[in-house]
């Protein structure tokens, strides 16, 4: 029995391979010059290193390109995507296999590999990959053209490509099928059945005769190589160009913890600008992040802001930046963006979590802030003009007098630092929990909590100010480094080794910002705290059955990724979680962060009304959060959303609080 495999270029004939390497090198030429010239523009925005820790980031993009688990976790579109990237590897690597074999190991070892069992499992992926292809290619034509999801944008340059991808798979096709008819139908049915789709194509061509069969072939063959030509000179040109900025972007990923944010060297005399008003201010990254960009909407999807009616969509952002780099550099970015869109951002990561593409679109949002901020002198709003000014002035946003600052406490068994006196951990209060009524109820079941336990708490009282994370996130880098350097000074004064905080805001900023400024601290938040407590067997509750829902905050949610340890609380204290339709890293965002939490929301419906809306559904009268900024947010949602008497909101604190065993 003969050895299975078949001719290279059959019907075609040898003599096609000199003008088909020139026209290849051409395509080429063309590709690496039009990638050449966006490197250009790239290079326009400021250095920035992302090649450090260069395994970790190689491994990084084989698990995120290859595996494609970033786009995995969009479901259907998700897992229609990357069997579409699939099929088109598989495709690639069977034409690199032939090259491979009649370039390389023919002509230089006499050694052909492209026969028997190995021909024939190639035929037979290679066969059934093209078919997954056009498959998939169908699902997105209905999806895109048919369905039309909201917010989709949708273009020429998309139908041209679509139908361009469509046509070259389906040429391949008729291809094999033309070839198959006259050499494998009767010929070798045994090897024609490794490819079931050009069997069928080879069947439905058959009775055309050889002779039409071999010129309809000659004809389709140089058809497809035209086709396939012209898709690889399209790439840098149209959105395909993400088939390669997409995958490198996984290598370029920013590897410090999620959240961080580029410091402001405040104290160099050469540096006079702050923030970012041209693309050059920002760096070459956040200008090859709109190369790198889908336009798949996953962001604008997920964005409280955009779901609310506000102008914010982070993939407009992003690619508003790549317009203004690749159309007129000097433009004033943030006039293109506009204030109101930068601002109504809360900073909630919910964007950066659900991208495939692992774009930085905080980072851009935060550099234009910075510039309003510290070269304009603007803000949202006056409420936040007087907010800042309180918290310049009293050290909190509210204008209220430092010694105020530790009334909650009076009565409770919590110590005020003292040099030399010894405690178990600081609780840093933060602002709000410190003045707002409602949250210092709060503060005072954490310190009950901790005294039940037996753990002894100290406070900075008067001598504590805001952490300093609003200001930062409004973009006010000068204020927010008085503030921070302010605590730091009063931790190292004190020796504080521990700190634990109530508001996930004060605890990003403590654990994460303030290394910055070489304040290295052991921070936890205090749903980890006690939840360690719980297990350790210091902390032990009664269980009284209650239903409720639990709101995930963002900057313990997706920023710090604790999920189970409060969930875990509740359990144990008898609740019955009833998750919102949005949970876990696919949590809504109350409205608060950002900054937000000081200024007024003037533009589409209240965030938290819309989060309200959410935990009603669930049927439970109580919902539970561990956030003051979600707290004060959740209070006032139910108030302006209808909800008074249907639902109350409640920190974990008062929870468990309410249930320590004696």
């Amino acid at each position: 029995m003969p050895t299975d495999t078949r001719e290279f270029l059959w019907n075609v004939g040898h003599e096609v391979l000199l003008p088909m390497y020139i026209f290849f090198a051409i395509t080429c030429l063309i590709f690496l010059y039009a990638f050449y010239l966006r490197w250009r523009v790239y290079r326009l925005g400021k250095p920035l290193n992302r090649l450090d820790h260069f395994v970790r980031r190689v491994i990084r993009y084989l698990e995120r390109a290859y595996a494609q688990l970033r786009v995995l976790l969009v479901r259907v579109p998700g897992i229609v995507h990357a069997f579409l990237f699939w099929g088109m590897v598989i495709l690639f690597i069977g034409t690199a296999i032939i090259t491979i074999q009649v370039d390389f190991t023919q002509p230089l070892f006499h050694w052909t590999f492209w026969k028997g069992i190995f021909y024939d499992y190639y035929s037979i992926f290679t066969d059934l990959a093209g078919l997954v292809v056009f498959g998939m290619l169908v699902y997105f034509a209905i999806r895109r053209y048919i369905f039309k999801p909201k917010g989709l944008p949708t273009s020429w340059e998309d139908i041209v490509i679509h139908a361009l991808i469509t046509i070259i798979l389906f040429t391949g096709f008729i291809i094999e099928g033309a070839r198959m008819a006259v050499t494998e139908l009767y010929a070798n049915s045994r090897l024609a059945a490794f490819s079931p789709v050009g069997l069928e194509m080879a069947r439905l061509l058959y009775p055309l005769g050889e002779t039409t069969l071999r010129e309809l072939h000659r004809v389709t063959w140089w058809v497809h190589f035209f086709l396939v030509m012209g898709f690889i000179a399209l790439i840098p040109f149209t959105k395909l160009r993400h088939i390669l900025t997409t995958s490198f972007n996984y290598i370029f990923a920013d590897l410090r913890e999620k959240g961080s944010l580029a410091a402001i060297d405040l104290d160099s005399p050469t540096v006079d600008h702050y923030g970012a008003s041209r693309v050059s201010n920002l760096n070459w990254k956040d200008i090859y992040d709109a190369d790198a960009c889908t336009k798949c909407k996953r962001c604008q999807d997920r964005c409280p802001a955009w779901s609310t009616g506000k102008p914010l969509s982070p993939m407009n952002v992003v690619l508003q930046i790549g317009e203004v780099a690749f159309g007129n550099p000097a433009t004033d970015l943030i006039s293109t963006v506009t204030p109101e869109v930068l601002w109504d951002c809360t900073t909630c990561r919910a964007c950066e979590e659900i991208c495939p593409a692992d774009i930085e679109h905080i980072t851009k949002i935060m550099e234009m802030r910075r510039h309003l901020v510290l070269m304009e002198g603007k803000f949202p709003g006056d409420e936040v003009v007087a907010a800042v000014n309180n918290l310049e002035v009293n050290g909190n946003p509210f204008g209220l007098s430092p010694t105020m600052r530790s009334d909650w406490a009076e009565g409770l068994p919590v110590e005020r630092l003292e040099a030399g006196k010894t405690i178990d951990l600081l609780y840093f209060v933060g602002c709000y929990a410190s003045y707002d009524k409602r949250n210092q109820i709060v503060a005072r079941n954490f310190i009950k909590i901790c005294a039940a336990a037996g753990i002894q708490v100290g406070i900075l009282g008067k001598e504590e100010r805001c952490c300093g994370e609003p200001l930062r996130r409004l973009g006010n880098e000068y204020l927010y480094r008085q503030a921070a350097l302010w605590n730091i000074e009063k931790f190292r004064s004190y020796g504080v080794k521990k700190v634990v905080t109530t508001c996930p805001h004060c605890f990003n900023t403590l654990k994460r910002d303030y290394r910055e400024l070489g304040m290295e601290l052991e921070v936890e938040h205090y749903t980890v705290f006690l939840d360690r407590l719980m297990r350790e067997g210091r902390l032990k509750l009664n269980s009284e059955e209650f239903d409720c829902t639990y709101h995930d905050s963002c900057y313990i949610g997706r920023y710090q990724d604790i999920f189970d340890q409060p969930r875990r609380m509740l359990e144990v204290a008898g609740g019955h979680v009833h998750e919102m339709s949005k949970n876990h890293q696919e949590s809504f965002c109350c409205g608060g962060g950002g900054g937000r939490v000081l200024a007024e929301e003037k533009r589409g419906r209240r965030i938290s009304v819309e989060r309200i809306g959410m935990a009603q559904a669930t049927g439970t009268p109580t919902l539970v959060s561990n956030c003051p900024f979600c707290l004060t947010m959740f209070e006032d949602g139910i108030k302006t959303g209808g909800a008074e008497g249907n639902l109350q909101v409640r920190d974990l604190a008062e929870v468990i609080a309410e249930r320590i065993r004696a």
